[in-house]
């Protein structure tokens, strides 16, 4: 994986799309005083190099009813030999998981996921999670405060 090396202004072009990702080039130009031509050849640039990946938008899962968010800790039976690549592929067609992070230690997989409350959490932890394959042991972490939730890089 090749680094980038960042110019400042390539820094202030970026703080300005962290803060208003749908900023457009005129006034991303305006903002840092170039010209929007320039913006957009560095843009450009920063998308070739892999530095920008696409344009997200962010859904707020809360407004749409799920009140409930889980962590699951997860440790694998690492007997079975296909443990990970079972358990992942099942996880994947659980459509409340919403985030899957891999580990090195005790705990080997971590879900993310939502529900609509504590009965819907209920039925998809009975129904979908404890049929997961390969599973040793399972911790499971409510979510009572989100205190930082930032995807911002420090630019």
């Amino acid at each position: 994986m090749r680094i980038f090396m960042l110019e400042d202004l390539d820094r202030r072009i970026l703080r300005h799309l962290q803060v208003d990702p749908a900023m457009g080039v005129p006034d991303l130009a305006a903002a840092v005083g170039l010209s929007p031509a320039r913006v957009t050849r560095r843009l450009d640039r920063m998308r070739s190099d892999g530095v920008l990946r696409g344009s997200r938008i962010e859904i707020d899962w809360q407004a749409l009813g799920y009140a409930v968010s889980v962590s699951l800790r997860i440790t694998l039976d690492k007997t079975q030999p296909r443990a990970f690549d079972d358990f992942i592929s099942a996880a994947r067609d659980v459509p409340e998981v919403v985030e899957i992070q891999t580990f090195l230690g005790r705990v080997d997989v971590r879900l993310s996921l939502i529900a609509r409350d504590l009965p819907d959490y209920q039925r998809i932890y009975r129904d979908a999670v404890l049929v997961l394959p390969h599973i040793a042991d399972i911790e499971a972490l409510m979510t009572v405060a989100r205190v930082k939730s930032d995807a911002t890089v420090p630019l």
